[in-house]
């Protein structure tokens, strides 16, 4: 056999060498998708667990919640009465001086002596400053001087004017002589009339050398000391005397205020102005409405108003700022509830009603002028009726509450002892804030962005807020 068929024989020859097995992919794949499902299961009974527990935990809360408020809540209350209601223009002014008088030299020379202290209350005439008055005393005498040559001339001119009168009578002189020593002794005349001029001008000058107050009022501080030279184009002054006693505040009211204002004015009705300290706290003077601005400020839309007091305590001072309120009418035997009893939210302006069987209902009303602690009610309650003042935070159409002993003030005792005083503020609301699932409005009502509606204790500058 040659070599070609011994190769052929062993190509043909199947080969038996062992071949290594392929990996087992398809059981290693289902081991990974049971891991998968089994770690699936394992996450959802976790969470189930959790919403379980977490389920149980929030109900107990809520159910407390609902017995909380299902349970009578205690308030405060007031019976709705009758009373007097003023309408006042609040508004902040100025104390501002009748008259303010800067003391000045009106002639030239130096300042002797000054007679006031600082501060000091002067009367009209009282001496103030002395300024040397010697250069005027000299021209003075000489011209009383010239006035004696002057009136020596005047008369030796009018006996000559006789004479030649006689002789003209007898046309013994010209005409023309005559009449010409007419003129001569009309001009001596005026002469002496220059004289006299010059010499009661000196007069005037070395009195105003003597300075006196123009006013009655408050000496302020001295602007020159003795021993300067003082003119009259400075416009500084030796001092400011300012006029204390009567004294005006001014201050603007509103042009939506002058119907209810001018007719009285013009009426002659005397309208009255209190004025409080700058904390609108204790009052300082009570006066009356002595004129009204000519024009309305465009920028503002206000006119002024001047008020005129008679200040024998001082209690005002110039430029100082107060608080001032206009009385311009008073509504009497109106319906009053505290002003703590109203609530402003979605239905409007609304009070909770104190029912027959201690359940509460938000009721609307029609709120008029607030004076202070009280306001006046146009429509929606009647007398005797009872509202809740504090505690209305957490109410909500038909709710129970509970009245404490006492907790029913009238509303006398609600109201200031004393007109005079400044009003108090409405006091703050009690309790704590209702969260999202408290009312806050009549049949919880809320606003758009979700929050709970609050009491609106802010006050207009006029007191009117229903008009």
């Amino acid at each position: 056999m040659d070599e070609r068929t011994r190769r052929t024989d062993d190509e043909a020859t199947p080969n038996f060498r062992p071949i290594a097995p392929a990996p087992i992919i398809e059981t290693r794949r289902r081991r990974a998708g049971r891991a998968v499902v089994g770690l699936i299961v394992l996450i959802g009974i976790l969470f189930g667990t959790y919403e379980l527990v977490h389920t149980f935990r929030t109900t107990q809360p809520a159910a407390g919640r609902s017995q909380q408020l299902a349970a009578a809540q205690s308030v405060g209350a007031a019976t709705v009465g009758q009373g007097d209601i003023r309408v006042v223009v609040n508004a902040l002014g100025t104390v501002t001086p009748l008259a303010t008088v800067t003391v000045q030299t009106q002639i030239d020379g130096q300042l002797l002596s000054v007679g006031f202290t600082e501060g000091q209350l002067v009367k009209k005439g009282d001496f103030l400053a002395q300024i040397d008055p010697r250069p005027f005393e000299l021209q003075q005498a000489q011209f009383e001087g010239q006035l004696a040559r002057d009136q020596g001339v005047l008369a030796q001119a009018q006996v000559d004017l006789a004479r030649y009168k006689k002789l003209s009578e007898q046309n013994s002189i010209a005409q023309q002589q005559y009449e010409d020593q007419v003129y001569i002794v009309q001009q001596d005349q005026g002469t002496v009339k220059l004289d006299q001029a010059q010499i009661d001008q000196q007069k005037l000058n070395v009195l105003y050398c003597h300075i006196v107050s123009p006013v009655t009022g408050r000496v302020g501080l001295r602007l020159v000391d003795p021993g300067n030279y003082v003119q009259t184009g400075n416009s500084t002054g030796i001092a400011v005397v300012t006029q204390m006693q009567p004294i005006t505040v001014i201050f603007p009211v509103p042009e939506d205020d002058l119907p209810e204002i001018m007719p009285q004015l013009t009426a002659g009705t005397p309208l009255q102005v209190l004025v409080y300290d700058r904390a609108n706290v204790k009052l300082l003077a009570t006066g009356l409405v002595s004129a009204l601005d000519s024009q309305i400020d465009t920028t503002t839309g206000t006119v002024k108003v001047r008020a005129q007091f008679d200040n024998t305590d001082n209690a005002l001072f110039p430029n100082q700022f107060v608080n001032a309120q206009l009385l311009v009418r008073t509504l009497t035997n109106v319906i009053t509830v505290p002003t703590a009893a109203i609530q402003r939210g979605a239905p409007g302006t609304y009070v909770y009603v104190i029912n027959a069987n201690d359940t509460v209902s938000a009721r609307p009303i029609s709120v008029g002028p607030t004076d202070g602690p009280m306001a006046h009610v146009k429509s929606g309650l009647s007398v005797g009726e009872r509202v809740v003042v504090d505690g209305t935070d957490r109410l909500r159409d038909g709710a129970h509450v509970t009245v404490p002993t006492g907790g029913s003030p009238s509303p006398a005792a609600a109201a200031p002892a004393n007109p005079d005083q400044a009003p108090a503020a409405a006091p703050a609301p009690s309790g704590p804030t209702p969260d999202a699932a408290g009312p806050a409005g009549p049949a919880g009502t809320r606003n758009p962005a979700g929050q709970p509606h609050t009491r609106d204790h802010s006050q207009n500058r006029r007191n009117n807020s229903g008009q």
